[in-house]
């Protein structure tokens, strides 16, 4: 893949929702399911702004802890603002793909 500022669009919110949707998850293991899903390194500043931004909204919730690593998990109306942002996305990528001759390879 190219790597240009196009490169660069992913949206932290958005990849923190669906690492979530695989689970609860700490800071760490979002970080490193993050890079392995977009190969995008978040940092602790961007992550827990994000976690917080997303807690505030209803999208996610803390879980009980007994250390001092501190799990979240995606909530219903998380799940239901995710589906509605993928779901946009997916026309948009299709649209892309079709202007630009390429059919899409999930289709």
């Amino acid at each position: 893949m190219a790597r240009t500022r196009l490169g660069r669009t992913q949206d932290p919110t958005l990849l923190v929702l669906t690492s979530l949707t695989g689970g609860p998850k700490h800071g760490y293991a979002l970080m490193r399911d993050i890079e392995d899903l977009a190969g995008l390194t978040l940092g602790p500043g961007t992550l827990y702004g994000v976690l917080a931004r997303l807690e505030e909204e209803g999208l996610v919730e803390p879980l009980p802890t007994d250390d001092r690593r501190q799990p979240y998990r995606i909530t219903g109306l998380g799940a239901t603002v995710l589906r509605e942002r993928l779901q946009t996305l997916t026309r948009v990528a299709e649209v892309g793909l079709a202007r630009l001759g390429t059919r899409p390879q999930w289709t």
